[in-house]
């Protein structure tokens, strides 16, 4: 079962504060790549995987979507989701992504914002994801960069007369790895660039664009304190489709 730290209080309590849990999409540094990837909404049925306080299922009614399903493994989230939402358009069902079962070919759009790397099995994921879209549908989803799930190390190596911090730990060994974020040890999965792209192949998508989330030249100019994202990608996105 996924790990479902935002049930716990003092944590939920510390996420809520965040400015994009406050203040939504247009908080979100990657939401501007992250809208280009997807497709027109006018009319299509959304499935929202790790939904939490909603934002993006109201914004994709606001593109016209006919209807949205969003899930959440966590009640405090779908609660606050709820509260913020009036649209009936929009049914909010709590579930594990590892275990979610959906019909098939039922949704022409999945979407997940930074979801996705605190599910184990993420084959399994892919394969529901692929069963439940529409011929031709799209999945969209954002997870955190594979550099964030596998931290630096504190030693430092040395290479003749030069030292050097290693930027992360072990890349390659793929698996579970405990992070303190917001005061507390969140579990999250680590894996690499390439076993989410070939997960995704794996599966019968056809990629259509991956992306290192960093700031562009206006964000940058608006954050500063963002420049380090260009040496550290913080994200890491991608759209694919169903062929149809």
């Amino acid at each position: 079962m996924t790990q479902n730290i935002y049930d716990n209080p003092e944590f939920f309590e510390e996420y809520s504060r965040m400015d994009r849990s406050l203040h939504g999409l247009a908080r979100a540094p990657e939401w501007p790549s992250l809208r280009s990837m997807l497709p027109d909404l006018a009319g299509t049925r959304v499935l929202d995987l790790g939904c939490g306080f909603g934002w993006f299922s109201r914004w994709a009614l606001e593109q016209g979507a006919a209807n949205v399903l969003a899930v959440d493994v966590s009640q405090k989230m779908l609660e606050r989701a709820r509260e913020l939402t009036s649209d009936p358009a929009i049914v909010y069902r709590q579930s594990d992504l590892e275990t979610l079962s959906l019909p098939e070919a039922a949704f022409d759009l999945v979407f997940s914002s930074l979801a996705l790397h605190y599910v184990e099995n993420l084959g399994r994921v892919f394969s529901a994801v692929y069963r439940a879209l529409a011929a031709g549908g799209s999945f969209v989803f954002s997870t955190e960069h594979p550099l964030y799930t596998a931290p630096r190390r504190p030693e430092w190596l040395t290479h003749g007369n030069r030292s050097r911090t290693w930027p992360v730990d072990q890349y390659l060994a793929e698996g579970p790895r405990v992070t303190n974020w917001l005061g507390a040890e969140v579990l999250k999965q680590h894996r690499t660039i390439a076993a989410t792209v070939n997960g995704l192949l794996g599966s019968g998508f056809a990629l259509r664009r991956l992306e290192e989330w960093g700031p562009d030249p206006d964000q940058l100019a608006a954050h500063p304190e963002w420049a380090e994202h260009r040496d550290r990608p913080m994200f890491l996105l991608a759209s694919a489709v169903k062929p149809g």
